[in-house]
């Protein structure tokens, strides 16, 4: 996963790295014992999760049906309890559950929704304040030909 899924453009495995789910993978991993990955994944039974666990669960490629990738779920700017994600959200949470309480996974989601709610908010914050800067005259606009950087962000002239 690692391959693909790293650097400036989307930092997963960076996230997963840092974490606890990833610490854990990365002090047991060549431990048979804890990880044994000759195991098919459905009969896992590791001693933490692995980027497979969660997003393949029940042997699915369809990494998005048990994704977390929070866009997916309709959170940026969504009600986040509309009906639409319900079915999203429900299985998101039954990936937590297999090592932790579903009380544990709804509030961890909670916690998601409000910090999405919250970045949200900054960006328009800080969108608002360079239309401003350009409506007042100090930026220049942005030339039409200019492309995105790699990072998915233009860049302010």
């Amino acid at each position: 996963c690692k391959t693909c899924h790293w650097g400036k453009d989307h930092r997963d495995w960076e996230a997963y790295d840092i974490g606890l789910h990833g610490v854990v993978y990365q002090v047991n991993k060549w431990k048979p014992q804890q990880f044994d990955f000759s195991k098919k994944l459905s009969d896992a039974d590791y001693v933490g999760p692995t980027c497979q666990y969660c997003h393949m669960r029940g042997g699915h490629h369809n990494v998005q049906r048990f994704g977390t990738v929070y866009t997916s779920m309709g959170m940026s700017m969504a009600d986040r309890g509309a009906p639409i994600w319900n079915e999203k959200r429900d299985r998101w949470v039954s990936v937590c559950d297999d090592c932790h309480s579903p009380r544990f996974a709804r509030e961890q989601l909670q916690a998601l929704d409000e910090a999405v709610k919250d970045a949200g908010l900054k960006y328009r914050e800080t969108f608002k304040v360079a239309e401003d800067l350009l409506v007042d005259g100090v930026l220049d606009p942005m030339p039409k030909d200019l492309c995105p950087d790699w990072s998915g962000q233009h860049i302010w002239s």
